[in-house]
């Protein structure tokens, strides 16, 4: 399943929104309830999802969906 696809799986989820589509240009200030509460549950649950682990500079340095995206898949093995 393409990343993306996944990640907005994980989205709806979180926010409890199956009407939720994300773009790679969206950020926490697009999502009412986006705080870094739902970030929190973002990241560990893609970390479960993707079987990957996110170094706390990593999670910092996000600013938008697609870095999440990018990140995501440069952690996935080739």
């Amino acid at each position: 399943m393409k990343t993306q696809n996944r990640l907005q799986e994980i989205f709806r989820d979180v926010f409890d929104d199956d009407k939720l589509v994300i773009t790679r240009e969206m950020t926490a200030k697009d999502i009412e309830d986006w705080d870094s509460f739902a970030q929190i549950n973002i990241v560990i649950a893609c970390e479960s999802a993707f079987r990957v682990h996110f170094e706390i500079s990593e999670i910092l340095a996000l600013e938008k969906v697609g870095d999440m995206i990018d990140l995501i898949e440069r952690k996935l093995p080739a």
